[in-house]
């Protein structure tokens, strides 16, 4: 155990951070895109997020069944409604941040861009409405939810079996015993995929730098500065603090351990991919109870987007600014909610931010050809607000930890 724990340390991952930034450069020298290596960088990138999803749809299902079915009825609800609480006040104090600091720096005041063009997959989408977010949470076929990796369907269908399981007591032995296993074999195939992670970062970063280059970062660096600056103070003291003193945890100790977890967000852009990274993490290096990191943290995956929200709401007002549209306070209050049930809707996939973009921008009649201006650099951006989606998932699990211990 001890020679997995090195072979995946921090040292290993930080060399694969460091070669995919060089390598990266190195590839956008050579042609970017157009090089036939980068081909062969892609490539090796996409089967390492197959190896991570692979296992994500077993592993939840396992989890939450294993999790719900193990836990007293009350104490289960009990567990569901702290969760849910901390998952939306946080998402809601991040969409919050973003708009103090997008009214204190004006990063689309005065942008001039031009060229930009919105994908016609984006402005012809639907947004969900309110109805349909609550009709998509029961599956009407669990198998089909389950090919389609629809994870809001997942998650439910997955609790009311765990519950029913935990109601029908020892007559469910043999079934509980077969998800518990299902649960074993997939933590088993997640440590043989860890192994990896140093050349999966590596190649992942190569990939994103090498096609970006950075010619399309001067026009919006205001923008993307107040982005990230939000994600850092939410990132780096709101959630920290939050860990502190409702988890006990100190903010370099929680920092520390899930920096596996945290690389491997940003690296991949996706909270669902990064998933058994961040069970894993919080299991082995914040000794978060099994039974909490394996119920709250794919409800997290799902739902806990506070780095989605943080950037919905910055995007939001920053395309108002580019246009010169003054949003008055109560339509950025709009922008607050509308950027929050976005960010709880936004599938854990790479750059599903700009799909939900739209319900934020029609909430306050913005044009949807707007997300055009930042489609440049979203990427980048995407692989940092994912980190701060997922710490807020690692910390979800640390204070319930908490919470539960006092009981």
């Amino acid at each position: 155990m001890e020679r997995e724990r090195e072979f995946v340390s921090i040292r290993w991952v930080v060399a694969g951070i460091l070669i995919g930034i060089v390598g990266g450069l190195l590839l956008y020298r050579a042609g970017g895109a157009e090089s036939p290596l980068f081909g062969i960088v892609g490539l090796g990138a996409d089967l390492f997020i197959r190896l991570l999803r692979m296992v994500i749809v077993p592993l939840v299902v396992a989890s939450l069944i294993t999790a719900a079915a193990g836990l007293d009825t009350r104490y289960l609800g009990r567990l569901g409604v702290i969760t849910l609480v901390y998952y939306t006040t946080t998402t809601v104090l991040a969409a919050g941040l973003g708009l103090v600091i997008v009214n204190l720096v004006d990063p689309g005041v005065g942008a001039v861009l031009q060229g930009a063009q919105t994908p016609q997959e984006i402005l012809e989408r639907e947004p969900p409405t309110f109805a349909d977010l609550l009709r998509n949470l029961i599956p009407a076929n669990p198998v089909d939810a389950l090919a389609r990796t629809d994870m809001l369907q997942i998650i439910s269908f997955s609790l009311i079996v765990g519950v029913a399981l935990n109601l029908m007591g020892d007559r469910a032995q043999a079934i509980k015993g077969f998800v518990s296993e299902l649960l074993e074999l997939s933590m088993v195939i997640v440590r043989w995929v860890l192994y990896l992670l140093p050349v999966g970062v590596a190649l992942l970063l190569a990939r994103a730098i090498g096609q970006a280059g950075w010619e399309v970062f001067a026009p919006l660096a205001k923008y993307m500065g107040a982005v990230l600056g939000g994600l850092a103070v939410h990132g780096l003291i709101v959630l920290p603090l939050l860990v502190w003193l409702l988890g006990g945890v100190s903010p370099w100790r929680f920092l520390k351990g899930i920096t596996n977890a945290m690389i491997t967000a940003l690296s991949t852009s996706s909270s669902a991919a990064t998933l058994p990274v961040t069970m894993r993490t919080v299991e082995r290096e914040l000794k978060v109870p099994g039974y909490i990191s394996r119920f709250c943290i794919p409800i997290g995956a799902t739902v806990n987007m506070d780095g989605t929200a943080l950037y919905e709401a910055v995007a939001a007002l920053f395309i108002a600014q580019a246009y010169g549209v003054q949003l008055e306070f109560t339509q950025q209050i709009v922008v607050l909610f509308t950027a929050t049930l976005a960010a709880i809707g936004a599938a854990g996939i790479p750059s599903a931010g700009l799909f939900t973009m739209v319900i934020v921008l029609q909430s306050v009649g913005l044009p949807l050809e707007g997300i055009g201006l930042i489609l440049a650099v979203d990427r980048i951006l995407d692989m940092f607000r994912t980190m701060v989606n997922v710490e807020g998932d690692a910390g979800g699990a640390v204070i319930l930890a908490n919470i539960v211990g006092r009981k």
